[in-house]
């Protein structure tokens, strides 16, 4: 890994972006790196969460390297570097719609354009007190195309997000905590320990049952209500086949915890 780190702890990721320099904002190839570590991630039965932050406690990450993109518009087609192969979006995450493995955003700093987009991709956000987040990208003549736009009024009241995006305003962490699109907000400090706590109680949860549940979730959306309850679901089908279902009530029968093993 050149641009980000990819730690396998037990049954948990940790990705951490490494571009301190730039409040670890992404170029091409930075995104696509990140594409890789989400495939293998995805395809890796062993990795049952996975953890997304930033290096330093400035910036999460601050999106696009504008700098890097005004590098290239200065260079003629034939000078510019050949973009590699992507996959997933933004950060290899933005776009990646059939990943049902529950990722938790660390925020610790700054969240801005991209780097809100990848936090908002992620299941769970817990953020430092200090952080910021929001989608500037008007202001700079662009647009949060990585789903921003469509993510953000879908987590948080229209008018709010509206009010957000048009202006480019940031959010600081307490006000995006109460309009619901951050799940805890901590002194830095204790960011550690919070994030660690989302990530063992859902190791307590049984894997399938877990990826089940994000899976029937977010694919409701687009449904009905009652379209979405007489769906069929990959991971509900795998779940009931599994091991862990009959695991699950012969443990609590019996007064001790689950050996979930995720088949």
């Amino acid at each position: 890994m050149e641009f980000c780190t990819y730690e396998k702890k037990g049954h948990v990721a940790y990705v951490t972006i490494t571009r301190p320099e730039v409040m670890n904002a992404l170029h091409m190839f930075a995104s696509a790196e990140l594409g890789e570590v989400w495939d293998d991630f995805a395809a890796d039965d062993e990795m049952w969460v996975a953890v997304l932050t930033g290096q330093g406690d400035k910036a999460f990450s601050a999106g696009n390297d504008l700098k890097y993109t005004a590098e290239m518009s200065r260079m003629t087609p034939e000078e510019r570097p050949k973009p590699p192969r992507a996959n997933g979006g933004f950060g290899g995450l933005t776009n990646r719609y059939d990943l049902f493995k529950p990722i938790i955003a660390r925020v610790n700093g700054f969240a801005l354009g991209g780097g809100f987009e990848m936090a908002m991709a992620c299941d769970i956000i817990v953020a430092a007190e200090h952080a910021e987040v929001g989608l500037p990208e008007p202001r700079r003549g662009l647009i949060a195309g990585a789903m921003g736009v469509h993510r953000l009024p879908r987590q948080v009241p229209l008018k709010a997000a509206m009010g957000y995006m048009l202006t480019g305003r940031h959010i600081p962490a307490q006000r995006a905590y109460e309009l619901g699109v951050v799940n805890e907000v901590v002194p830095l400090a204790e960011l550690d320990a919070a994030v660690e706590s989302w990530v063992q109680d859902i190791l307590r949860c049984a894997p399938l049952s877990v990826r089940s549940t994000k899976e029937a979730a977010m694919r409701g959306l687009n449904m009905t209500l009652e379209e979405a309850g007489s769906a069929s679901y990959e991971w509900e089908e795998r779940r009931r086949k599994s091991q862990d279902q009959v695991e699950g009530p012969r443990a609590f029968a019996e007064k001790r915890q689950p050996n979930w093993t995720g088949s």
